[in-house]
């Protein structure tokens, strides 16, 4: 059975799955308090926890409120509107012959499924539809990505760009977000800690992901705690 973790960022559960690996751990991981850093984690189902009281919040606000609530429509002022993809140099290094790689996250932009599918092989997940990997990307509320980019001297512009990490998050855009498909060759952490940044610069607090049993603890170090409050992941798998 998987096992499910959780963290805990102010309002803020972490989860992921595998673009080409349906295997889940049998925990659940939370985020914990964001002002001390970012959660600790790779790849493991998590689930950042809302603030204290969250489900009491909710199940009273069914049981004793049975009058029409008139929801406003959302704001359109621009400090509310949706930051940006953002793009920034996490690694830069200068080989002997001069060339330069530098390691570029980014929160937005294309992704070849021909280049993640390259990148699904070499770390070991099994291959799926191309169709469904270009749907799964296209369905995402957020694809964050790790390229190197390798410019050579006198290269005029031709720079060597690869595909070495990427995760993936769907969201109903307003709470909660789950982390799936995290690829990272040794910059998982950094992977998984600005792709939640993002997140929580869209107002998105409720973070949650997916993992093998095998890292659960690098989540764990990066503050994701299992069963918080007890709150269990359920899983439901066609039996035929």
């Amino acid at each position: 059975m998987p096992t499910t973790l959780r963290a805990f960022y102010p309002l803020c559960p972490i989860a992921s799955f595998d673009l080409g690996h349906l295997q889940v751990s049998n925990k659940l991981l939370f985020p914990c308090n964001l002002s001390h850093g970012l959660i600790k984690g790779s790849r493991i189902r998590k689930t950042y926890r809302l603030k204290t009281g969250f489900w009491e919040s909710i199940k009273s606000g069914i049981l004793s409120n049975n009058t029409t609530q008139v929801v406003e429509p959302p704001s359109t002022l621009a400090e509310e509107e949706e930051p940006l993809p953002e793009e920034l140099v996490l690694v830069e290094k200068t080989e002997p012959d001069g060339t330069v790689e530098e390691i570029i996250f980014s929160s937005g932009g294309d992704v070849d499924v021909y280049d993640l599918q390259s990148l699904c092989d070499k770390v070991g997940w099994p291959r799926r539809p191309l169709s469904k990997l270009a749907a799964a990307l296209k369905n995402s509320y957020m694809v964050a990505t790790l390229h190197s980019v390798r410019k050579s001297p006198g290269s005029d512009g031709n720079d060597q760009k690869k595909l070495i990490g990427l995760a993936r998050a769907t969201s109903d855009h307003a709470f909660n977000a789950t982390i799936w498909d995290v690829l990272g060759q040794g910059l998982g952490k950094a992977l998984v800690e600005k792709i939640i940044r993002a997140l929580l610069q869209r107002d998105i607090g409720n973070i949650s992901l997916f993992a093998d049993s095998q890292v659960v603890n690098f989540y764990q170090n990066l503050g994701f705690e299992a069963d918080p409050e007890g709150i269990k992941g359920m899983f439901w798998y066609p039996k035929f």
